[in-house]
């Protein structure tokens, strides 16, 4: 089917004069998950991240480290499989036309990855879209959130972005990123499958002006509720029109997120000043309503998979495959009213597939549990109000000696994130440091970041602020952000610990607090290799889950969660 896709794909390229066509993972809005994954139905690679070059006789698929082995698994059989960072120095396309949809790229994608020793054509209709006609999703209405869940109204939000343009001496921004619009409007939608995200473009002047760029039926509860007028709407197939109407001055635009198509067209009638859109860093550090809200969804998380834990750990029979157990944890999620949806697709891969980072198992493609094994789960929710993220690894039986050395050592790492002083290490690139440290001292490590930021019942991955190699945002208080390092030892198992954390300010000086509440396992930790300090912080810890999550569990459960203190 695939080869098929491709096949077709290869016979347009006459027409259009390329020698070869990429084809990103990223929808026109350029998010994370989307309702049109184009790269899933060229390639059957089903990551976050990547891009397939189709040539006339051989194709390439670039994925980063988290998804080498699952692209290998999926598109192998199609696509020779390359890490990511090679792209920008290969020379597999030297001298020779890519063609590429202006309206999936940004120019500083086109310049960093694409114009080396080649030519690129920008080409109109998207080809993918001319081979494979994608499901039209039902189109449904926008909605508003209330003050007492956001903490600061869509007003003051406006007038802090003006303050911004003001400052930086722009007429306008132009925002290109959904999540952005809707934390600026304190708005949500539904059209992308993991995140309330209502897919829209948003132009704001300096003088408070406001044009949303939708289809009128996603705005009609928006313009009810009044938060925005009916000549503040615009339809998608008028926006040139807009752009004509306003007055000539400079425009704001994130070059992460600003195709080359709208700059194309914005270069005509205004001065392009490329930047990262401000609101990123508005929205990522959160205001005390919703660090409050979102406590209160991870007590309601953590009740759900302390729930799991127990009933997976406790199973006299392990009959059940991945997808059962990812089944069963949703189940014990639904059992909150407050809980919508999952934050994105659990994973859940049991001994080997662990190894997988970002593995999913289907029901044609799951793995029976095995108590040999341990299971590596990765889910999260999003609540009303917040998102959640959490990985734990579980075993069954007493492991080898040196899985547990390497758990330990992942933890020791993940601790030492907990406990950073951020007074000092103010970077996620210095705690990133802190977190490997471990590994690297027995030659070992992980591709991915170690912690990323988290939308407020928005996106699970959310900047600009991560702990990662080369990120030097500086954490600010409120920002929230994931504490996850790993290890992965390919065709045998992986681990990973995950706890969502956010910065408090206490007497003036800035520390991690702890937003997930959940036992971590202690079957796997060889004690010997945790000071003091560590084991400290494990007991505080587990007493407060115990404290936080005992009044929601039965008898059982909570006489089980006793053994961790």
């Amino acid at each position: 089917m695939i080869k098929n896709r491709i096949d077709k794909l290869r016979n347009q390229f006459i027409k259009y004069n390329i020698d070869g066509y990429v084809v990103p993972k990223n929808d026109e809005f350029f998010s994370e998950y989307s309702n049109k994954d184009r790269l899933k139905i060229i390639s059957n690679f089903t990551g976050s991240a990547g891009y397939a070059v189709i040539l006339k006789k051989k194709s390439f698929l670039f994925v980063d480290g988290r998804y080498t082995i699952q692209a290998k698994i999926e598109s192998g059989k199609n696509f020779k499989i390359i890490d990511y960072e090679k792209i920008i120095n290969t020379n597999i396309f030297k001298n020779l036309n890519l063609g590429i949809d202006p309206t999936l790229f940004t120019s500083k994608q086109i310049k960093r990855f694409f114009l080396k020793n080649n030519k690129v054509t920008l080409i109109d209709k998207n080809l993918v879209d001319k081979i494979y006609q994608l499901k039209s999703k039902k189109k449904h209405p926008f909605y508003t959130l209330d003050k007492e869940h956001t903490g600061e109204n869509h007003l003051q939000k406006i007038s802090k972005v003006c303050s911004y343009l003001k400052k930086n001496k722009s007429d306008y921004l132009f925002i290109t990123a959904p999540e952005n619009i809707a934390w600026l409007l304190n708005i949500r939608g539904y059209d992308n499958p993991n995140s309330p995200i209502p897919n829209c473009y948003l132009v704001i002047s300096k003088k408070r002006n406001i044009y949303l760029i939708v289809e009128r039926d996603k705005s009609k509860k928006l313009i009810k509720e009044k938060r925005l007028k009916k000549n503040q709407i615009i339809d998608p197939k008028n926006i040139c029109s807009l752009f004509q109407n306003l007055n000539k001055g400079s425009i704001l635009i994130d070059e992460k997120t600003c195709s080359v198509y709208f700059e194309e067209i914005l270069k005509k009638r205004f001065s392009v000043i490329k930047k990262e859109d401000p609101i990123y860093l508005f929205k990522s550090v959160k205001n005390k309503l919703e660090i409050k809200n979102t406590i209160d969804a991870h007590i309601i998380d953590g009740v759900a998979l302390t729930k799991f834990i127990y009933w997976i750990k406790n199973k006299k029979k392990l009959d059940i495959t991945e997808v059962d157990a990812q089944n069963k944890l949703e189940k014990f999620r639904k059992m909150s009213s407050k809980y919508l949806f999952p934050s994105f697709k659990t994973i859940a891969g049991s001994g080997k597939n662990g190894a997988i980072v970002h593995y999913r198992a289907t029901k044609n493609n799951t793995k029976t549990l095995k108590k040999s094994e341990i299971l590596l789960c990765d889910s999260g929710g999003q609540y009303k109000f917040g998102t959640t993220d959490v990985t734990r690894t579980i075993c069954f039986s007493n492991q080898k000696k040196y899985i547990k050395n390497i758990y330990t050592n992942v933890l020791k790492g993940h601790i030492a994130v907990a406990q950073t002083d951020l007074n000092i290490k103010k970077t996620g690139k210095l705690i990133d440091i802190e977190a490997r440290k471990f590994l690297k001292k027995n030659n070992m490590d992980y591709t991915h970041g170690t912690g990323h930021g988290v939308g407020y019942f928005l996106n699970v991955h959310e900047g600009p602020q991560a702990i990662s190699r080369n990120n030097t945002i500086k954490i600010e208080n409120g920002m929230i952000l994931s504490n996850e390092p790993g290890y992965y030892k390919k065709g045998k198992f992986g681990i990973r610990i995950e706890n969502l954390i956010y910065a408090k300010k206490i007497k003036g000086r800035l520390f991690f607090k702890n937003l997930t509440l959940a036992p971590i396992e202690i079957d796997l930790i060889n004690y010997k290799l945790l000071n003091e300090k560590e084991r400290s912080y494990l007991f505080k810890y587990h007493l407060e889950v115990y404290s936080k999550l005992s009044p929601f569990l039965n008898k059982n459960e909570k006489k089980w969660l006793t053994r961790f203190i």
